[in-house]
């Protein structure tokens, strides 16, 4: 069965900004960073940086990337690749969808553009 979170208006998460939608709140194996990128799409990334365990939803949005905070790897949302080192590892990408003004989580179904 696909998960399917409602995670509110989309009012709620403004352009730039990061929310994490915790493992407890979706029913996902993990947290996920939610983005608003400043162009006004919507990406998700597992909230972990691959390279230590810190938490990317503390991060800032670079347009279609978002680095940690700890040592600036940058991970692409569309692909969840790291485009910076440290970072070796890819993070896993999940769906976003706007659905009447809301935003909709589908945790664990990769974004379109994200590598097998």
């Amino acid at each position: 069965m696909t998960l399917r979170v409602d995670l509110g208006p989309t009012q709620q998460l403004p352009e730039g900004e990061v929310m994490r939608a915790t493992a407890e709140d979706t029913g996902y194996t993990g947290d996920i960073a939610v983005v608003h990128t400043e162009d006004g799409e919507f990406y998700a990334i597992d909230d972990e940086c691959s390279h230590q365990a810190v938490s990317l939803s503390d991060g800032w949005v670079e347009e279609d990337t978002l680095e940690c905070p700890m040592h600036a790897s940058a991970f692409c949302l569309k692909t969840g690749v790291p485009e910076t080192p440290p970072a070796m590892t890819p993070v896993k990408t999940h769906l976003v969808t706007v659905e009447e003004g809301h935003l909709i989580l589908h945790p664990g179904t990769p974004h379109p553009d994200a590598e097998s």
